[in-house]
């Protein structure tokens, strides 16, 4: 296990998000490997964290100025063994190819979890869509689709949206790719209703993200009624994680974006949640507009050199953490247990750093990781390529009836593999330990390629 980590961190010595996630899963599958020496002698652990192919290349656009702008582009097919390709394309300034990897990593486990047909893989660009015009944003997602298309197809690599890549975004992406290719289908996901998208699939990772945060209460005898919760983030799964807490009896009083928090003691309602999706959608304003809209509410810059987040300083019982990678860290996890927290549930993707998720298990609290609570995003996704494929779209009661089902089903597969090797209730060794023997044993069966 040394000796892979070692290998991993010499070929790619500033990926240090790629690094954290394969720990992770070397960590949890150690177990799996002690007992299975054919997964030695084939050498799985080496082939999965390796991706079968990486594009890499630039994007040039005209700005409304009529400068020439460069941007880079970036789609990692990281394993195709449960089926094709299917991942997000996140544009924002952070990314680079080793958080593209790490995000490609953790796909290819959640993608496995869902039990449907899908491999994984994670592209994006360096690209800002924040503060640019609507022609300006359409002229970019044209010249990165006139690369990306040539590497994708309903049959071997389906995109969808991340941060930064919304219905907008989407639609730019598809007329593209429909043009270039003279084809319609269902190539990418997140697509508006009236031209091929499903029900619920904006609403899905959040949605997920809350009813597994419930299958873990059931196990408790407990329920979100009453629960006071913590909620990251403001954007697509922030809002739908906080709708559906209030539609389940629960509170929330967090709200955030990059310049900083709103903590509202009376609690987020359904009217406060409208204006934050208008602001937020509509208008691309920033959450301290919130508190202008509803002054008694109080509103917290943000500022880097802090050791740690003062969102996660507050009484809460359950916390969702759905802003982005590595926001919570052990000082914070510490302030959140100190604070009344007993339920963790991650609707961003690896969004705690090691020292937090150790905090968490150690002291045994409900602690749901991104590749298993906010695998609804991605579960949707799926059946809204079923639905393409048949041509069909379902009611929505029927696609959030398959998104219960699908994560009952993900919380169930975690429990059992780990108290299958002896982790009864970690959710981070049941969610790597499902996943990896899963998507390892089609690969065996798939022969060395």
């Amino acid at each position: 296990m040394n000796e892979i980590m070692e290998i991993v961190r010499s070929k790619d010595p500033a990926q240090r998000e790629f690094h954290q996630a394969v720990q992770e899963v070397v960590d949890s599958v150690k177990p799996v490997l002690d007992r299975n020496r054919v997964f030695r002698k084939e050498a799985v652990l080496a082939r999965i964290i390796e991706p079968e192919r990486v594009i890499m290349f630039r994007v040039p656009w005209l700005d409304d100025q009529g400068q020439v702008q460069v941007n880079r582009g970036f789609r990692v097919e990281m394993n195709s063994s449960l089926g094709p390709y299917k991942g997000g394309l996140r544009f924002h300034p952070s990314v680079n190819l080793g958080i593209m990897k790490f995000l490609a990593f953790e796909q290819v486990f959640k993608n496995a979890l869902t039990t449907l047909a899908m491999g994984g893989g994670k592209g994006g660009s360096d690209f800002n869509p924040k503060g640019k015009s609507d022609q300006e944003v359409m002229r970019f997602c044209q010249s990165f689709m006139a690369e990306l298309f040539r590497h994708i197809g309903p049959n071997t690599d389906i995109p969808a949206g991340d941060i930064g890549v919304g219905a907008r975004e989407i639609g730019y992406l598809f007329g593209m790719y429909k043009k270039l290719a003279n084809e319609f289908t269902g190539v990418l996901t997140g697509k508006s209703l009236n031209w091929g998208g499903s029900l619920i699939r904006p609403e899905a990772t959040g949605y997920g993200c809350v009813y597994f945060a419930a299958e873990m209460l059931a196990t408790k005898d407990d329920s979100l009624a009453g629960k006071r919760c913590l909620v990251s983030g403001s954007g697509n799964v922030a809002q739908f994680t906080i709708e559906k807490i209030i539609e389940l009896g629960g509170k929330v009083v967090t709200l955030s974006d990059s310049s900083g928090y709103i903590y509202d003691e009376q609690g987020v309602d359904l009217e406060k949640l409208a204006f934050v999706k208008e602001l937020k959608n509509m208008r691309r304003g920033r959450i301290q507009e919130y508190v202008e809209q509803f002054p008694n509410a109080i509103y917290t810059g943000a500022e880097p050199a802090r050791k740690f987040n003062p969102l996660w300083n507050h009484k809460g019982d359950c916390a969702f953490p759905c802003a982005t990678e590595n926001e919570i860290n052990g000082h914070d996890a510490q302030n959140m247990l100190d604070c009344g927290v007993g339920l963790v549930s991650e609707g961003a993707n690896m969004p705690s750093v090691p020292e937090a998720v150790g905090v968490f298990i150690e002291n045994k609290i409900l602690y749901a990781p991104g590749k298993a609570a906010n695998a609804g995003g991605v579960a949707v996704s799926g059946l809204e390529m079923a639905q393409n494929s048949m041509r069909l779209n379902w009611p929505r009661e029927e696609v959030d009836n398959r998104l219960k089902i699908i994560m009952k089903s993900i919380h169930q597969t975690c429990l059992e593999a780990s108290a299958e090797y002896g982790e009864p209730g970690n959710y981070v060794v049941g969610a790597n330990i499902a996943g990896f023997v899963k998507v390892v044993n089609a690969m065996l069966d798939q022969g060395l390629v």
